[in-house]
């Protein structure tokens, strides 16, 4: 099952192909994409990412995941999630988002086991 490819990214919408969704901020995965509600694990801007924004996604057998932190890279990864991801062998990318999401479509377009967690606003 392949990753499927960002087809958009503008500010406070992401659209993935094959889904009809518009998202504010999303998971992706080998197969599949749904809404990031931050509200499920009370992520906020600050300590940010939080291990569990991320085990859905690790559960789907990735090996590499792309961490888009905002326009202004305004959401911060502490040093805890990415050893979460590093202790479950699986490669960490934390970039500005519209870097992030051309890193990981490129990933993608390589037939690679790539998930990711995307914020498309500040």
């Amino acid at each position: 099952m392949s990753s499927p490819e960002i087809a958009s990214l503008s500010w406070g919408q992401m659209k993935v192909k094959g889904c009809s969704t518009t998202y504010k901020d999303c998971k992706v995965w080998p197969g599949g994409s749904r809404t990031w509600d931050w509200r499920e694990t009370g992520t906020n801007h600050s300590p940010g990412v939080q291990p569990a924004d991320l085990e859905e996604i690790v559960k789907k057998g990735v090996k590499t995941v792309v961490i888009g932190r905002g326009m202004s890279e305004a959401l911060q990864v502490p040093a805890s999630t990415v050893d979460y991801l590093k202790k479950n062998g699986i490669d960490v990318l934390v970039l500005q988002t519209e870097k992030a999401v051309a890193e990981y479509n490129a990933l993608a377009a390589q037939g690679a086991k790539v998930g990711g967690v995307f914020h498309s606003t500040c």
